[in-house]
């Protein structure tokens, strides 16, 4: 009588009179059971989650790694950028002329209109406004000439070898006793300085905003190159 025959021959009301390989058999599948059982419970519902836990750290930290990786092998050339930035900004320190330059970067804006030909009307120094690290000092100007006479206006403003910006720039007919082709320009230019390190500190003591020297978007900018 082979194993299966005995199997389906076992009276399970009468467990006690098995052989004792059949006691062994299923002794051992309840073991097995309960050690899959105890597996799921203790470590399928509970280290699994954690395991995945841990896996997703891992990618992330694969990503900071190989982010860090690529930042690191481009060291020398984010190296050169940042002296090529220091130099670019020292160059444009330098384009800003210091307070007792003022008076003769005001005169300079001043014979250039004329020298282009226009008609001085108004020329009015505004107060200076100082900011994080620098002060900006406007100038209301109203000229009278030409359109051509306008553009090498702003052209030579250009080649000044400080730094003006020139915002607001309203263009409109002269009067009616005027000839044909005379317009009125109103513009107001900006110059800027830097600030000392007192001048400084006061500033930002004041709670100023910090802004770039940039012309404000509608403007006509005037930038000399060193």
């Amino acid at each position: 009588m082979n194993f299966l025959q005995q199997l389906r021959q076992l009276d399970f009301n009468d467990i006690g009179r098995w052989p004792f390989v059949f006691h062994v058999f299923f002794v051992g599948i309840f073991f097995v059971f309960a050690a899959c059982l105890g597996f799921y419970l203790l470590v399928w519902q509970q280290q699994i989650p954690l395991l995945e836990q841990a896996e997703r750290k891992e990618v992330e930290l694969r990503e900071v790694f190989e982010a860090k990786q690529r930042k690191a092998a481009n060291f020398t050339v984010y190296k050169a950028q940042l002296e090529e930035i220091e130099r670019s900004f020292g160059t444009m320190l330098r384009q800003l002329p210091g307070q007792t330059e003022i008076p003769n970067l005001l005169v300079d804006i001043s014979q250039t209109g004329l020298a282009a030909g226009l008609q001085e009307e108004l020329f009015q120094p505004l107060e200076e406004v100082r900011m994080d690290f620098y002060a900006e000092k406007p100038i209301k100007i109203r000229l009278r000439g030409s359109y051509h006479e306008f553009g090498r206006f702003v052209s030579d403003i250009a080649a000044l070898p400080r730094i003006v910006t020139l915002h607001d720039v309203d263009i409109a007919p002269a009067d009616k006793d005027a000839s044909a082709d005379q317009l009125v320009l109103n513009v107001t230019a900006k110059t800027y300085r830097y600030l000392d390190e007192l001048e400084g500190e006061a500033a930002g003591g004041a709670g100023d905003t910090k802004v770039p020297i940039r012309p404000r978007s509608g403007s006509v900018a005037a930038k000399a190159g060193s």
